[in-house]
């Protein structure tokens, strides 16, 4: 029964973060700690290896899709994955309460910042802004720190990035799966090294993960077509908020 529930997480949790721009790692995270019983230690490993498969499978149906915009990706991906690797062999000497603080710090003005910014009328105008190469490596930066840190996916920083930079709807979100495939990767090779891996649980939430990522492209297709995609920034931007001062309390 376990792992029919695990597998209906996975589906469930694999089509909403592809859809989303989400690694999903940090949900993983919760569920396996506070659901499964897992120490904190595991389900950070476990989460982080159990994300990467189904980032796999969306950024490629993004991909044909023509919505990943690759250059803004590479700019972040720079800086990301150099931290990524520092965090995962530092992480281990920094406390965990502070790291916590400052990630919620930083969520809560990433989305004050969302719901305050001016609409961009097209992605375009992101490649004229000469602060744009700092500002997508300082968010890859960022990004970094949370998944070699933490063993989170990094998405909540790299989506909201996106959409600072001047992507739109689904393209911001594709192109943050095309990020955190490769971050995932990097901090999921540190974390199978360590050996703290649960695959009992692990592959069961890969498995509905993955058929998650098959669905959600495909969804968002249809979504486009409507008003949903207005909504898309503001409520992205309100959760960030929320997550942020939920890690601050």
């Amino acid at each position: 029964m376990t792992i029919f529930w695990l597998t209906v997480i996975g589906l469930l949790i694999g089509t909403l973060v592809i859809l989303f721009g989400g690694g999903g790692a940090a949900i993983y995270l919760a569920i396996l700690t506070s659901v499964f019983g897992l120490n904190a230690a595991v389900a950070s490993s476990t989460s982080l290896v159990t994300a990467l498969p189904s980032l796999i499978v969306g950024a490629f149906n993004y991909y044909r899709q023509g919505q990943i915009n690759t250059k803004i990706g590479n700019q972040m991906l720079l800086t990301a994955i150099p931290v990524v690797v520092i965090g995962s062999l530092v992480s281990k000497y920094i406390p965990a309460k502070i790291y916590q603080l400052l990630i919620g710090i930083i969520l809560v003005l990433l989305g004050i910042h969302m719901l305050l910014q001016k609409q961009v009328k097209s992605a375009s105008t992101v490649k004229k802004m000469r602060s744009a190469h700092l500002e997508a490596a300082l968010y890859g930066l960022l990004a970094g720190l949370m998944v070699g840190v933490a063993g989170m996916s990094g998405g909540a920083v790299i989506i909201a990035g996106l959409f600072l930079l001047g992507l739109q709807d689904f393209q911001a979100t594709a192109t943050s799966i095309y990020v955190l495939v490769f971050m995932t990767i990097t901090g999921a090779l540190f974390h199978i090294a360590s050996g703290r891996v649960d695959w009992v649980a692990a592959l069961p939430l890969m498995a509905g993960a993955i058929a998650g990522a098959f669905i959600a492209p495909k969804l968002a297709q249809i979504l486009a077509k409507t008003k949903i995609t207005q909504y898309m920034k503001p409520t992205i931007a309100i959760l960030l908020i929320v997550l942020g001062a939920k890690s601050l309390l």
